[in-house]
């Protein structure tokens, strides 16, 4: 049986390669989401209305998502979900093709519309985007192994500290 030391620094090496092309989708996908605040690319800023109370109907809220014509809305099922923000005084319409609207929760009126990428950058993160065969069967087991690499660092990283506090106790002894 190989020494545990060589065992580990094998699995180390080749469970780094394995692992390097999803690590990197989940390491770029994760840089991108913690910024998505930040970065209007990612998702859009969110507007504020002085309006705290939801004065308009479901109707007015498709009527007016529907109106951008980028959001191809014809009908409920274009719509993937709605985000009711009572403290900002607005709805968010995210349709099924990732352009979201941003609805005056008095008005009824559009305050702005854009493309929202957060969500597909979330799916690729996850390894969904991809096919969910990809999430469970490349992203899971990388995950997995990324967990083991960690493990294995942080083995490597004490073994010289191990070895010499052993140094030492040995000089002491004699």
């Amino acid at each position: 049986m190989p020494n545990f030391r060589i065992w580990n620094r094998k699995l180390h090496r080749w469970g780094a390669i394995a692992t390097a092309l999803p690590f990197l989708v989940v390491l770029g996908t994760g840089l991108l989401l913690q910024l998505k605040k930040q970065i209007t690319w990612v998702q859009p800023a969110e507007q504020r209305t002085a309006n705290r109370v939801p004065s308009v109907s479901m109707q007015q809220i498709f009527d007016a998502a529907s109106s951008v014509p980028q959001t191809e809305i014809r009908s409920w099922d274009d719509i993937d979900r709605l985000d009711v923000r009572p403290g900002k005084g607005i709805v968010k319409v995210a349709a099924v093709n990732h352009w979201e609207v941003q609805v005056d929760l008095a008005s009824g009126k559009v305050l702005q519309s854009a493309y929202r990428r957060s969500d597909l950058i979330e799916q690729m993160h996850d390894g969904s985007w991809f096919h969910e065969i990809a999430k469970l069967w490349v992203f899971l087991p990388s995950a997995v192994v990324v967990l083991g690499l960690w493990v294995t660092g942080i083995y490597l990283f004490l073994l010289p500290f191990r070895a010499r506090a052993k140094k030492r106790e040995r000089h002491a002894d004699a």
